[in-house]
């Protein structure tokens, strides 16, 4: 460390402890780092030196996210907790990689996340949201999460990678027990569905994960036997540099398309019905005028903000807001708390479906990590709100929501709710 680790100001609000989530986003404690003058250091672990930087305010996650020289992804993790040089290496994906590697990475799959192949899934995704949409008013309600907001993504992304439909409920459920993963009371033993790695080799330290690779390399097996017009072809197929995916780069491909492509835009789904059913004006706005569906899309997303952080490494000594930054210094940026930033919106605590002035970070902060399903995300979302619209269905809370206690992942498990 250099001479950046002198002054480490104590953050006035704990954001990192999981059971906090329980409550909700907590969002007071978020407002008073934000008005703390600099950065501020939130411990974290056993030891001062494990803690991180707290970055909340728009302006400097901003900076951050453009900077990958500076803020590294591969340096250390991209998550809160830190790993062993093996474990680091087991895991590494897309996510956990700079240039040259993120870039190479990145080019195997962005061509099939373009706003043109978006909008060629909008058919299937109609026939789905439908589906759902109709079995939900026929109910008269019920568990949100598990009727609409869980299946209508893991469905789109299974379609978009060639996986049988009726596999949907297992993917769902190991994609669960990895945001179990990011909390504090994970529900699996280590052997779980015949898992013999070493937790801390897993992504998301869980057994899940062995589960999700098994299932990654069966479908690698079926389409270098049987190519089809699907992604998992497209990933078994692909060269970039004139070199394969490796296994392990196939696997984790796999499991991030699967997880990323599901647990957040099911998230921001859940979120965004428990805004209509409390802000019901807005829903009356939305159906009196249909329009307002585009930007009550990033209105949807900016209010769930779905993932909650992402951490970068000091590569080296620097500063930012003021605050000097020594090499290898956690740096995290919150993207909960910068989508709240009153420098940057315009009422941050307010829901409103005709907000066009949206910069929010929901998908990251701009710069080369930029999340590449984010056509995807607002895609999905708009087609539900198209057919719910569509239908005059308008909702009621039945109860409050049952969250998960993970610092990552704006979780929510259940949550009644009622057609009006």
């Amino acid at each position: 460390m250099g001479e950046a680790m002198v002054d480490r100001p104590a953050s006035p609000a704990d954001i990192a402890n999981p059971a906090v989530y329980l409550d909700g986003i907590p969002h007071a404690g978020f407002t008073a780092i934000r008005e703390t003058e600099g950065l501020v250091w939130h411990s974290y672990g056993a030891t001062d030196a494990s803690g991180f930087w707290a970055v909340t305010r728009h302006a400097e996650v901003r900076e951050v996210s453009k900077n990958p020289e500076v803020f590294s992804s591969a340096i250390g993790h991209t998550n809160l907790w830190d790993l062993e040089a093996d474990a680091l290496e087991a895991r590494r994906s897309l996510i956990d990689s700079d240039a040259p590697d993120h870039t190479r990475l990145r080019r195997v799959v962005s061509r099939v996340f373009t706003p043109k192949a978006t909008r060629s899934w909008e058919d299937t995704t109609r026939r789905i949201a439908t589906e759902l949409v109709d079995g939900f008013v026929e109910r008269g309600g019920g568990d949100w999460v598990n009727l609409v907001a869980a299946p209508l993504p893991i469905r789109v992304i299974l379609a978009i990678l060639g996986v049988p439909e009726e596999d949907a409920d297992y993917l769902v459920e190991l994609t669960d027990h990895l945001v179990e993963g990011t909390g504090d009371r994970p529900s699996l033993p280590d052997d779980a569905y015949g898992n013999v790695t070493p937790v801390r080799l897993l992504p998301f330290n869980s057994p899940a994960s062995h589960a999700l690779f098994e299932y990654g390399e069966k479908m690698r097996g079926l389409r270098l036997a049987e190519p089809a017009d699907d992604l998992v072809t497209g990933l078994v197929q692909a060269e970039a540099d004139g070199e394969r995916l490796t296994p392990a780069e196939y696997r984790n491909f796999f499991q991030l398309l699967v997880f990323a492509g599901n647990e957040t835009t099911r998230t921001a789904i859940v979120h965004g019905g428990m805004a209509f059913a409390d802000h019901p004006e807005q829903w009356e706005a939305m159906v009196s005028d249909p329009g307002l569906v585009m930007t009550a899309v990033d209105e949807v997303i900016r209010w769930s903000t779905p993932v909650l952080h992402m951490r970068r490494t000091a590569s080296r000594d620097t500063e930012l807001a003021g605050t000097p930054i020594a090499a290898g210094d956690k740096v995290v940026m919150w993207y909960a708390a910068a989508n709240r930033d009153p420098d940057a919106f315009c009422d941050p605590f307010q829901f409103d479906v005709a907000r066009t002035d949206n910069p929010h970070f929901a998908f990251g902060g701009g710069g080369p990590h930029f999340c590449l399903g984010a056509f995807l995300a607002r895609m999905e979302i708009q087609v539900l709100l198209e057919e719910m619209v569509k239908r005059g269905v308008s909702l009621e809370r039945q109860g409050e929501p049952e969250r998960i206690a993970s610092n990552f992942v704006h979780g929510v498990a259940s949550v009644d709710l009622a057609v009006a």
